[in-house]
């Protein structure tokens, strides 16, 4: 396998309807994702909590495009499927395990939320690929003004830390944003008046918990080098992951 095909990553298929996600080839054939680009579309707030086996929140936002029951939104960066919905409000639902995950535990009725639909095949990647799969939660260390922006620090959590280089991508809340430093505990980014004014991390203060989403090529690497140190990485194994594909 040629370093030319490495390099090009797995390739992911288009060819489905708007808003059914996109489709790419891994070790079971081709499967439909739900990715995010970062890029928040509007502010919801909490109406209703329900707790449950389930648990049920309500929130209200109304999108440009009606809802459609199934279809994927990241809720402050954590990947949901609408329940119900009306014209400018819908429901999803919970599970105990993304409790525990994520800071969605934590919200009350009142609360601001972030929120972003699926991408659509053919829109455009302004952010960076969001799985809306959260893998930790951080909190805010540090947060001060520097000329017309805002700097945030958050804590890492050390199972996060290896997938976190200066310059790279992180989802903050479900906010595509670059890390400005890194340390092994912590990291910073700087927000701009519009990121500022389009989401809720303008409401975040010292202590307040973030859900956080290292970047998805970072994990990849960081796992295949994993692989290359023990053995495990072979031309087989990077074919079967979809690398190399033939059209």
């Amino acid at each position: 396998m040629s370093p030319q095909t490495l390099a090009r990553g797995p390739r992911f298929r288009g060819g489905l309807q708007p808003g059914s996600g996109v489709r790419s080839r891994g070790l079971g054939g081709y499967t439909s994702l739900r990715v995010f680009t970062g890029l928040i579309q509007g502010v919801g707030v909490v109406e209703r909590i329900a707790a449950g086996p389930m648990t049920d929140l309500e929130i209200r936002w109304q999108p440009e495009a009606p809802y459609a029951r199934g279809e994927s939104i990241a809720v402050n960066g954590c990947c949901l499927t609408v329940v119900t919905s009306t014209a400018d409000a819908f429901r999803v639902e919970a599970s105990p395990e993304t409790l525990r995950r994520t800071s969605l535990g934590a919200l009350e009725p009142g609360t601001r939320v972030n929120l972003e639909r699926s991408l659509r095949v053919g829109d455009r990647l302004g952010g960076h690929w969001v799985q809306g799969h959260v893998d930790g939660v951080g909190k805010v260390l540090e947060r001060r003004e520097e000329g017309g922006s805002r700097i945030l620090a958050f804590s890492l959590p050390a199972a996060l830390s290896p997938f976190f280089v200066e310059k790279g991508s992180v989802a903050v809340d479900g906010v595509s944003l670059t890390v400005n430093a890194v340390q092994s505990d912590r990291f910073r980014v700087a927000l701009i008046p519009e990121t500022l004014e389009r989401t809720t991390l303008a409401d975040r203060g010292v202590g307040d918990s973030v859900n956080l989403e290292a970047d998805l090529v970072g994990k990849y690497v960081a796992r295949l080098h994993g692989l290359r140190q023990t053995g495990g990485l072979s031309e087989e194994v990077l074919r079967a992951a979809g690398f190399g594909a033939s059209e």
